[in-house]
């Protein structure tokens, strides 16, 4: 028996997670943690058992969204060719993006006082990039010249321009084109 309930709180926690990043998406860090306990189908003791603070909701929810992306990479190239699993990937950033960016006015101090995470998220977003690109070369789908870092900026500067819901179609054109850019092509000057 306890473990059905180990698991009923492992699911409570991950439900929590994936409304919070939802509800910060759409409203903001600001908004009322009691409605999103409701949403996730929770009492409020219970959000709160978990995340004492806003802060540390904020923070978790921040890292799960991360890991969630990040870990998608490998997943993406087991089912797809690995340029439909880079897009589908950065597709999934643009979200990843748009929920930070309902956090936005809350991590810049929760980055700044909590240890490692600003790292965690870098070394993890370069990981899963690195592991895209690399299938694709392998495959001879991108160029052997980009790295990591280079592709992240790029990525990071289409959600900069158009990580707003509603400019969700700029967004998917922009990523076509930097897509069309990482394309391998015969004869092509690499870059210095």
């Amino acid at each position: 028996m306890a473990r059905s309930l180990r698991a009923d709180a492992q699911a409570n926690y991950d439900r929590l997670l994936e409304v919070a990043a939802h509800v910060f998406a759409r409203e903001g860090a600001d908004t009322s943690l009691k409605a999103i306990a409701a949403e996730a189908g929770v009492g409020i003791a219970t959000l709160y058992r978990r995340f004492p603070t806003r802060e540390d909701l904020i923070e978790a929810t921040y890292r799960s969204t991360t890991d969630l992306l990040c870990d998608s990479a490998s997943s993406l190239l087991h089912e797809l060719a690995p340029v439909d699993a880079m897009r589908t990937w950065m597709e999934r950033f643009v979200d990843y993006m748009l929920t930070k960016q309902g956090m936005a006015d809350a991590l810049p101090a929760i980055l700044a006082t909590r240890e490692g995470l600003r790292l965690h998220s870098r070394e993890a977003l370069a990981g899963a990039v690195t592991e895209l690109l690399d299938a694709g070369i392998s495959a001879g789908q991108f160029r052997a010249d980009v790295s990591s870092s280079d592709a992240l900026m790029a990525l990071g500067g289409v959600t900069l321009i158009s990580g707003h819901e509603h400019q969700r179609e700029l967004a998917t054109r922009l990523l076509g084109l930097l897509l069309d850019g990482l394309a391998a092509r015969p004869g092509a000057v690499p870059m210095e």
